[in-house]
C-alpha cells in the first residue's frame, strides 16, 4: 500500500506559482508541468527511499523536461511534499524553509 501523500501549503503555492508561470509562457505547458510533476511524486510514494537525502531527513527527486526540484521526507505511512523550487534558485531558500 502507498504512503499517505501530504503537500504542504507552502508546496501548493509553489506548484501553483510554477504551473502559472509555464500556463502564460503557452497554452497546455502548465498542465505538462503538473503531469511531469504527478509522475515523479508517483515515483516518490512507491519507492521513496530511492531519493538521496539532501538536507537532515529531506529527500529530493528532481522533475524529467521541467527544471525543479521536489524536497518531501518520508515515513512508513506517510510522504510530505515541503518544496517545489526550480533548480537554479538559490539554495539556502529551500535549506530555510526545510530547517
Amino acid at each position: 500500500m502507498a504512503a499517505e501523500l501530504v503537500i504542504a501549503p507552502e508546496a501548493e503555492q509553489d506548484i501553483a506559482e510554477a504551473y502559472g508561470w509555464y500556463e502564460a509562457r503557452g497554452v497546455g505547458l502548465g498542465e505538462r508541468f503538473l503531469a511531469a510533476l504527478d509522475a515523479r511524486i508517483a515515483l516518490v510514494q512507491r519507492q521513496p527511499l530511492l531519493f538521496s537525502r539532501v538536507h537532515e531527513e529531506y529527500r529530493r527527486t528532481l522533475l524529467r523536461r521541467f527544471p525543479y526540484a521536489v524536497f518531501f521526507d518520508c515515513s512508513e505511512t506517510r510522504i510530505t511534499v515541503y518544496a517545489v523550487f526550480h533548480t537554479s534558485r538559490d539554495p539556502a531558500k529551500w535549506r530555510e524553509r526545510l530547517s
